[in-house]
């Protein structure tokens, strides 16, 4: 991410009835190459904004949740339009809605967030050249080796919703 100034960004469905806004630069953006990801997007990748939920403001209409599988076995919370059907962020059971991952083409400038990460690329599409100055790795990463410091504050701070949520579900 680069360190200008941020500027609210605002998205939302084709059909216009979800739209939503993002009031902070988000905690990391992240470039998935896994199978599931491929499987749920229908393309090579998925391109996620990482963010507190409580910094995605929803301008109109209301999102069906919808309860997905995950290779972790946690599952994700897909918010779509009820209409359209479009994916504009999910909640993974590790967080829960404590933190969205906001699909970065459903933007109205999704030029504005590239990845700040390559991850999962050993099931990368054979393809696709991975190249350039963003990091990438052939599975997960330790957040402290890539995040910016603002971001490794931001998220120590949803540490113990985090932990309050994982222990709800025990």
């Amino acid at each position: 991410m680069s360190n200008t100034q941020w500027t609210p960004m605002e998205g939302g469905c084709d059909c216009q009835h979800i739209r939503y806004r993002i009031e902070a630069r988000p905690l990391f953006v992240h470039c998935c190459h896994c199978r599931w990801c491929q499987r749920e997007t229908g393309s090579a990748f998925a391109l996620n904004a990482m963010i507190e939920s409580r910094q995605v403001s929803l301008l109109s209409g209301h999102p069906d949740l919808v309860d997905t599988p995950t290779e972790s076995g946690l599952g994700q919370q897909i918010a779509r339009c009820p209409h359209c059907h479009i994916a504009v962020w999910s909640h993974y059971g590790g967080a829960g809605k404590l933190i969205s991952f906001v699909r970065v083409g459903t933007l109205d400038d999704p030029d504005q967030l590239p990845p700040d990460i390559h991850i999962f690329t050993e099931s990368r599409q054979p393809w696709l050249s991975l190249s350039g100055d963003t990091p990438i790795v052939e599975q997960y990463y330790k957040r402290e080796q890539f995040w910016p410091p603002e971001s490794l504050r931001r998220f120590q701070q949803l540490i113990p919703e985090i932990a309050a949520y994982r222990a709800s579900r025990q």
